[in-house]
């Protein structure tokens, strides 16, 4: 077998697909509607990662021509002053993504700060873009509140919405997944894209948003799941770590006693049923609950099994991807490729519009 081909069904093998020849390979979905999203590189990807964007990626794939990425630069905009972990959190956010599903086949997984144009887009966009309108994003002073231990006075963080929202047209994305929540944040891309075409003519479509289902994901202590507060569950986590996690989980703050009925409307630990119960063991731990006819540590040992044997296929996906790590550099290698491609198209189409290409140079 050719070392090419050889490569690919390694690739796909991360991702539970198996195929017995070069023709049976599937391509990059042909549609023209382009989805655009990314996280940061925070390393392994946790439960709220997983049913908050992760797991809508791969059935997005199926669907539209997918561009996914890490994005590094904006990892800088917080942790410039120390950004020794952000290659290693990139190969385990991928491996993660890899073994969740995504394939490398059906859609375009790369790296920010491999692909320059976003850059080049920034800069031309800041020619632009009213300083007011940078200033008056709502996240830009809770930030600051939030992370009060970091120095965020930087023009690197002020304009880290003018650089999102360079990573989503310069692909000329029609689609953004995100939550109902997060929709404003994409309205200002939207104003960015008006400003812009009305300058330079219709250059740009208006990224829209794709709103998509995502279910509650508390962490262990009942807040939202996330890194910063150390309450998350690993996506690939081992079988005992999840045991060992989930007999800390905050549970219904009123069941005293063993023998005291528990409400499930109020319990942390029932929300992860929803997320990895069947119907029917929903609704029996619902009314043995109410009923004090199972106990919390009764309960907890039962989740974390339902857990452990949901999220084996993807931890095993993990583990041989550990085992090949260039699995994760070719699909990035690869992926930047196509990104470049894409993102090249565009900043020709960009130039033109702005006067500044200068074709008896090239």
């Amino acid at each position: 077998m050719p070392a090419c081909v050889e490569k690919r069904h390694l690739l796909t093998a991360t991702t539970n697909l198996n195929f017995s020849s070069a023709e049976s390979i599937p391509v990059l979905n042909s549609s023209s509607e382009i989805v655009l999203s990314g996280l940061r590189p925070t390393g392994r990807v946790h439960l709220g990662n997983y049913f908050g964007a992760v797991r809508n990626w791969v059935a997005l794939q199926e669907r539209y021509n997918c561009y996914y990425f890490v994005a590094d630069w904006h990892a800088l905009t917080t942790d410039y002053a120390d950004p020794q972990n952000v290659q290693q959190s990139t190969f385990d956010a991928v491996a993660d993504w890899l073994a969740a599903g995504l394939d490398p086949q059906k859609c375009s997984i790369f790296l920010q700060s491999e692909v320059k144009e976003h850059a080049e887009l920034h800069l031309l966009l800041s020619m632009v873009t009213p300083l007011p309108w940078l200033e008056r994003v709502p996240s830009f002073k809770d930030q600051q509140q939030q992370l009060e231990d970091k120095d965020l006075n930087t023009y690197g963080f002020l304009g880290y919405p003018l650089l999102q929202t360079a990573d989503i047209i310069v692909y000329r994305a029609r689609h953004v997944p995100v939550g109902e929540d997060q929709a404003s944040h994409l309205e200002l891309s939207r104003e960015i894209v008006r400003r812009f075409n009305n300058f330079y003519g219709p250059v740009f479509p208006e990224p829209q948003p794709l709103f998509t289902a995502t279910p509650k994901v508390p962490g262990l202590d009942g807040r939202k799941m996330s890194k910063s507060y150390g309450n998350t569950i690993g996506l690939t986590a081992s079988a005992d770590e999840i045991r060992r996690l989930t007999m800390t989980m905050f549970t219904d703050p009123n069941r005293i006693r063993r023998n005291d009925p528990g409400n499930p409307d109020i319990c942390n630990l029932f929300q992860f049923h929803r997320l990895f119960s069947d119907d029917q063991t929903i609704a029996r731990v619902d009314h043995d609950c109410r009923t004090a006819q199972i106990g919390c540590v009764d309960d907890k040992k039962l989740i974390a099994e339902r857990m452990i044997e949901a999220l084996a296929p993807i931890r095993a996906r993990r583990e041989r991807i550990d085992r090949d790590p260039s699995i994760v550099w070719d699909t990035l290698r690869d992926g930047n490729r196509r990104a470049r491609e894409r993102a090249g198209e565009t900043m020709e189409i960009v130039r033109k519009a702005m006067k500044i290409a200068y074709p008896l140079l090239s």
